[in-house]
């Protein structure tokens, strides 16, 4: 038996404990928490053979009672002595994709960033906002099969594009490669066909967070979307934290969201209305480009879940609903670099060098913290990813 010390003002301390899917030496994946720089196993520490298995996806579909007893027994555990077999360096192991995913949507929450894009593609129009953005979350599903784990390389896609002063289109490799820094919603225990979720029951569907990249061929998306929205532009890789954080842990976290005006629909009310302070950060090369607010964001997760499911559509255990883009107010706030070079015109320096979109080599790594109980503050680890050249 060892004890494991570690300190409150750890990102990864008591007041966090994540659950990700680790393996050692090329062994079966398993279900661990992050303590520390420590991987604990839960099937070794809790006795429980549903974390012997190679995805979160058994334990979610246990339901919410079932997470609180847990986290709190996990609490309890790591207060005290721990068995040595269940403890790895967070260094010597390999991480997985933390859950199977069954189902992708990707929303369009921030006000700031859908500001800005509507001020780069419409630059006419007298309100840079479509008029149905204030009344709903806006959103389209996305290739579950293409979200991957931090550290997958990813390939520059290629596709149709077309520039407004192309004769016709052609066909290569996107020249735009963009990110977005945005955050991803597990669901736990879904719900049957036919039965929305309520905005304010969100919380016993919704499992936790991840840090989630939705990386985006800028110019094959202008020239396929319209009329009906994103597709190769996006399917080609989405990248998650390998550590979800439960919801449980965030209830520090919780701010109001940005007051919403006009008022919103009775399925979208929620009293009160709750989003959640966490920090981003965007980091390209090695060098820290963007801190983007995701308590800015004007819709918030059971908004999202509320509208996602209001028609009667099911959801599952390791559906996976992401924020779109996270954007403040200021330029240095901004969480996709078309935006943050305003569509190319103005380059950023990066390692000395000014670019506008991402080259072959190129890393983006995305990290976060929030607020955690008791004055701490909660780590996501991180989204990270490098472009290598289209196949």
């Amino acid at each position: 038996m060892t004890r494991l010390e570690v300190s409150h003002d750890d990102l990864f301390g008591l007041h966090n404990l994540p659950y990700g899917v680790y393996s050692v030496d090329g062994a079966a994946p398993r279900v661990g928490t992050r303590y520390g720089e420590h991987v604990v196993d839960l099937a070794v520490l809790l006795g429980d053979d549903v974390f012997a298995e190679p995805t979160l996806n058994a334990f979610m579909a246990q339901g919410h009672e079932r997470w609180v007893a847990v986290r709190a027994a996990l609490g309890e555990a790591l207060g005290g002595e721990v068995p040595e077999e269940a403890v790895h360096d967070v260094g010597t192991v390999a991480l997985h994709l933390p859950f199977e995913v069954a189902d992708y949507v990707d929303f369009y929450a921030s006000e700031h960033h859908a500001s800005n894009l509507g001020r780069l593609f419409r630059p006419d129009s007298p309100d840079p906002l479509m008029p149905n953005w204030k009344h709903l979350p806006v959103g389209y599903h996305g290739r579950s099969a293409s979200v991957v784990v931090s550290g997958t390389d990813v390939i520059r896609p290629s596709g149709q594009r077309k520039g407004p002063n192309d004769p016709a289109p052609v066909f290569g490799p996107s020249t735009r490669l963009d990110i977005e820094a945005e955050l991803g919603f597990v669901v736990g225990v879904g719900n049957r066909m036919g039965e929305p979720i309520a905005a304010a029951d969100a919380d016993q569907h919704i499992f936790g967070v991840v840090l989630f990249n939705d990386w985006s061929a800028r110019d094959i998306q202008a020239w396929e979307y319209q009329p009906l929205g994103p597709n190769l532009g996006k399917s080609f890789a989405s990248t998650v934290s390998p550590w979800v954080v439960p919801l449980l842990a965030l209830d520090a976290a919780r701010v109001p969201t940005p007051k919403q005006d006009p008022p919103v629909l009775p399925y979208l009310a929620l009293d009160p209305p709750w989003g959640l302070d966490i920090d981003l950060e965007v980091e390209w090369n090695g060098d820290v480009v963007s801190r983007p607010p995701y308590a800015e964001m004007y819709w918030s997760p059971a908004q999202m879940l509320a509208h996602l499911t209001v028609n009667g559509a099911p959801t599952r255990t390791g559906d996976l609903f992401a924020s779109g883009t996270v954007s403040g107010p200021d330029k240095d706030q901004r969480g996709a670099f078309i935006e943050l070079t305003w569509g190319g015109r103005d380059p950023v320096t990066v390692a000395g060098a000014e670019r506008t979109f991402l080259e072959d080599g190129d890393e983006v790594a995305l990290t976060a913290t929030a607020p955690g109980a008791d004055g701490s503050r909660i780590g996501f680890g991180e989204a990270r990813g490098r472009v290598i050249g289209s196949k």
